[in-house]
């Protein structure tokens, strides 16, 4: 048989393929050839058609009948056919194939090879693709080699020993005796590969922490050997861009990290030597910054001095300096992670964080723009809101949602003055209406509401800012609320505190009809608009025959919402105009809504539908019987039950209407501004009946918290509520957290309890999660529980998380007590 032809001649005749058919038939030719030579038992050319073998296998095609062939070459006495049966087994054996067990004899006796290269030949096999089996077999044989003073050998037994201790943990104190004078070799690559090895068993085994920190005075040892890397001259073996051994380096500070966490004589030992470190390292090249980084993580992780946490923060504020757009992300990163803890430090440095938010880079941008939010205070929140509201008006669609919940969140917390806070959201909603979410349109109205002394400059401001533009659709509904509780206001010219405009009657009406008619009007402000013509009715003096045409055009509209609104309103004009001026009267001051959203979702049992919890209806007899039977009637019926506000309102089906939406319902899908009927001061039996005390117990000192899920960095906590007016109702607060590096996203949590159980899910605050418990999703959950049985509730989670989907279920039993019974 012809000698097959070399590997280099090989690989030569694949590379002139054309295409890719041509490439296949040339590998198939070949294997059939290695086949014929392999049943053949030809000895002489193993060797060759092995190596060949494993070109096609890094070239994608199977290779799996050469795993034999490898075993016969790691028996032979020649150290070219044990490289090449070694290399073999490390690419085509794992663990998970019997054949690997075949080869533990031939790697104890290549441990014991009087040749250093065939025992370093079985120590880097063992050490990358031995199992459990082969481990504890030949333990023995690499604790001796980690103890011989051959440092070839040495520094690749403790990379052996690395894995041995992954692959069988309780093997850690076999290494124990052997690791006491590695850290005294002179050779780098055994001091490489001891300190891999020591933190390994730190990290693995807390005993074995304890044991370094006090019984063998570990950190002593490394900050010598550190410090000696720093002092040391030019040497040109270890040198890299002027740094002596960084990798050495990074490895020292990666082990030092872990020995002074919480430990305060260990954290006061690497103190000196960190501070050295961190102030004579050349930051020019990018090997500094490498060794700086590990050096601020370092720091920020053990009980430093507060001194040393400053220098580590102005080290990352020089890294936002930096060309580099990887070193100003990880500055950010970093920063975000201790802004909590050394926020004042953090500080000092917001202007270059700002001027980041003017990146080009997104992943930049956005971690620019999250720590600007952490930064936020009372004391510069005017000079971050101007930064930020010019980033959001000239950012990219993807951030406008989240920045203007953050600038949300933060003028609410910071405000200085009412007036600035109306302001600041009004201008986030002429820039970025369109991505609000949900819950800023009663968020707006109910701050509006509350600041009674703003009243006229409001909606002043408002009715300005949707002149000729009804394209931020937030804003418009805002605006048309507004106009209909204060059009009073903005015709009799009271504002004070900016020039009042000249304003009739009938422009405020020809700006409200604008809305209604308007193509870039949604069903919704639709609703808003013909509520605030209503509301106008009683407001305006000169205009009530025109409104009374609009409502009546509209009692026929195609848009069902719309016409049921025409119809009711059309109803109060003609057979209950002597109850419209109360009805329609402004509205009182809001307190806070416990919703976190306008859009409440019920779920029972798993599914989906709409429900109502209902308290039992008050005695009849206590109204007044001509006012009250003239109410019933525009109800369609005598069976009034009231209803917790924030529930979705079930319809009658009568042509009457409901009452709800006479009261000053704006928004049928349940925002919290909406229904605050038992408010009413007028007529006075629209309060008979109805119990002044709290619809919901807010004093929850009896009911304890309990965590539900705690899994994978994402932690649930629930908080316990009970119901003044039915104590069948627990209302459950939940707050998501997430501990890990990363944000969690598109966060969805449904629960479902026994049949025996009415369960509503309202809206959550956010579908994002933060990373490092830098904020809270929160939702609530409402419970009727009418036999006060035990609560037993299944939760399901899913969301996106460092690109994947997860997805999870969960069982929670451990409800207390004094939130059932």
């Amino acid at each position: 048989m012809p000698a097959p032809i070399r590997l280099r001649e090989l690989i030569r005749t694949i590379r002139t393929a054309r295409t890719q058919a041509e490439e296949r038939e040339m590998i198939q030719k070949e294997c059939a050839a290695i086949r014929s030579s392999f049943r053949e038992e030809d000895n002489t050319y193993r060797c060759r058609n092995v190596a060949k073998l494993l070109y096609m296998h890094m070239l994608g095609y199977p290779a799996h009948f050469g795993q034999l062939e490898c075993l016969k070459l790691i028996a032979s006495q020649k150290f070219t056919d044990k490289r090449i049966g070694y290399l073999g087994a490390m690419l085509l054996l794992d663990e998970r194939q019997d054949v690997h067990l075949l080869m533990t004899n031939c790697i104890k006796n290549d441990l014991n090879h009087s040749t250093q290269y065939v025992q370093g030949l079985a120590l880097c096999t063992l050490g990358c693709m031995g199992s459990s089996e082969m481990c504890r077999d030949l333990a023995g044989e690499v604790e001796k080699l980690l103890k011989t003073s051959n440092s070839y050998l040495r520094k690749k037994a403790a990379l052996c020993a690395v894995h041995v201790i992954r692959k069988v943990p309780e093997l850690m104190e076999m290494f124990l005796p052997a690791t006491k004078n590695l850290l005294n070799e002179k050779n780098h690559g055994v001091l490489h590969t001891s300190v891999v090895l020591l933190t390994e068993m730190c990290e693995r085994s807390p005993d074995m922490l304890a044991h370094f920190r006090k019984n063998e005075k570990l950190v002593p040892q490394l900050v010598r050997i550190l410090k000696n890397l720093i002092m040391s001259g030019y040497s040109p073996e270890h040198d890299v861009s002027g740094i002596s051994d960084p990798f050495l380096q990074v490895r020292i500070l990666r082990l030092l990290r872990i020995l002074g966490r919480n430990d305060d004589d260990s954290s006061e030992a690497m103190n000196d030597i960190l501070a050295q470190v961190a102030t004579n390292t050349e930051t020019s090249k990018n090997v500094g910054n490498a060794i700086l980084y590990e050096t601020v993580l370092t720091i920020m992780d053990i009980k430093s001095e507060s001194g040393l946490r400053v220098l580590a923060i102005n080290i990352l504020g020089r890294f936002l300096l930096n060309n580099d757009k990887n070193i100003r992300y990880v500055a950010l990163t970093s920063l975000l992670k201790t802004v909590q803890t050394d926020h004042n430090a953090v500080q000092r440095h917001r202007s270059t964080i700002v001027d980041c938010l003017k990146d080009l880079d997104v992943s930049i941008k956005r971690r620019a723009m999250e720590l600007s939010f952490a930064l936020v205070n009372g004391n510069n929140v005017r000079g971050m809101m101007k930064e930020l509201l010019y980033f959001l008006d000239s950012c990219e669609p993807e951030f406008k949602a989240d920045c203007a919940s953050g600038i949300f969140l933060a003028a609410e917390k910071y405000a200085p003055s009412k007036r600035w806070h109306i302001d600041t959201i009004m201008r986030v909603l002429t820039t970025a209406g369109s991505y609000v979410r949900d819950d800023a349109v009663p968020n707006l109205i109910q701050l509006i509401t509350n600041s009674v002394e703003m009243h006229a400059y409001t909606v002043q401001r408002l009715y300005k800012a949707i002149l000729g533009d009804y394209s931020q659709q937030p804003l418009v509904q805002v605006a048309s609320w507004c106009i209909g509780e204060y059009g009073d206001l903005l015709v009799s010219g009271q504002c004070e505190e900016e020039e009042p405009i000249q304003v009739t009657e009938d422009e405020v009406l020809d700006i409200l009809e604008s809305v209604l008619i308007s193509n870039m009007s949604a069903s919704v402000t639709r609703g808003y608009a013909l509520t605030a013509i209503m509301k106008l009715s009683t407001r305006f003096t000169c205009t009530v025959n025109r409104i009374k045409k609009v409502v009546s055009i509209y009692g026929s509209s195609i848009d069902v919402e719309l016409q049921q609104r025409a119809v009711e309103y059309n109803a109060l004009f003609k057979k209950y105009d002597h109850m419209r001026p109360a009805l329609l009267e402004r509205m009182p001051v809001m307190e806070k809504a416990t919703t976190n959203g306008p859009t409440e979702i019920v779920q029972t049992n798993g599914e989906t539908e709409p429900a109502v919890l209902e308290t039992k209806p008050p005695p009849s007899g206590l109204q007044p019987a001509s006012q009250a039977n003239d109410l019933l009637d525009l109800l369609g019926g005598s069976d009034i039950t009231p209803v917790i506000p924030t529930a979705p309102t079930s319809k009658p089906a009568s042509a009457g209407g409901e009452l709800l939406d006479l009261l000053g319902d704006l928004n049928l899908t349940g925002s919290p501004v909406s229904a605050p009927a038992p408010q009413i001061a007028q007529p006075s039996f629209l309060l008979d009946g109805l119990s002044s005390q709290p619809l919901f117990n807010d004093i929850a000192a009896g009911i304890p918290s309990i965590t539900a899920y705690n899994k994978n960095g994402l932690k649930i906590d629930f908080t316990f509520e009970r119901s003044n007016t039915n104590p069948s109702v627990t209302v459950i607060t939940i707050q998501a957290s997430n501990s890990t590096e990363l944000d969690m996203t598109d966060f969805v949590f449904q629960a479902a309890v026994p049949k025996t159980f009415q369960l509503q899910l309202l809206s959550p605050s956010s579908s994002v999660i933060p990373a490092f418990n830098s904020g809270t999703i929160t939702q609530v959950i409402k419970v009727l529980n009418p036999q006060k049985q035990q609560l037993r509730m299944r939760i399901k989670l899913t969301y996106n998380h460092k690109g994947s989907a997860m997805q999870d279920l969960a069982e929670v039993n451990n409800f207390p007590p004094q939130s059932w019974q």
